[in-house]
């Protein structure tokens, strides 16, 4: 996949990269169909592509090797950053790096929506525009709703829906338009 991400960045294609690297063809193809894992391949081939990529061999593969947090570890984090930074320094941080769109990339749909649903809530909130970056995405829908943990474990407890109900209620609504539910972005400790 950082295969992959750096060929459309560098407006490489597969074969272009085989011919510079001297690594087979089919060998690349593999690795970005994610048929082969990188971290898989010899030391010499990883080489070859790094050089080639103009790349660290380290990043080439540690960049395959991705940790993926729970999704209320991410959430938390970003609630947390928000508290930390600030609103305008947030938005600014995050439209910056570009995460939002890394994160869709990967496919981490959740992740990717949440701070997108966050940039908007800023923005609205701060009365600062949208960023037209991300009008694509905007429309996106989880296929499920996303409940916050503790509104599961309420209804568990309960053995009722209606705290999912309560919390649908008082949604934030950059976030249920892409089946978040979330209320509390400011309530951290």
């Amino acid at each position: 996949m950082v295969v992959s991400s750096l060929l459309a960045r560098k407006g490489i294609t597969k074969y272009k990269l085989s011919k510079i690297s001297g690594v087979p063809q089919t060998t690349v193809t593999d690795i970005c169909s994610c048929k082969a894992k990188i971290e898989n391949c010899s030391g010499e081939t990883i080489y070859k592509l790094a050089k080639a990529l103009g790349v660290t061999m380290e990043s080439l593969v540690a960049g395959s090797v991705e940790y993926r947090a729970s999704f209320e570890t991410f959430k938390s984090n970003v609630c947390h950053s928000v508290k930390d930074m600030g609103d305008f320094d947030f938005l600014i941080s995050t439209l910056e790096t570009g995460k939002i769109r890394e994160l869709y990339e990967r496919k981490w749909y959740a992740e990717s929506l949440y701070l997108l649903a966050m940039t908007d809530y800023l923005s609205r909130e701060s009365s600062f525009p949208l960023c037209a970056e991300y009008d694509d995405m905007r429309c996106a829908k989880l296929q499920r709703i996303v409940y916050p943990a503790g509104v599961l474990a309420m209804c568990a407890a309960w053995g009722s829906d209606e705290p999912k109900r309560d919390s649908l209620r008082e949604a934030i609504p950059e976030f249920i338009r892409h089946n978040i539910v979330e209320a509390e972005v400011r309530n951290v400790c």
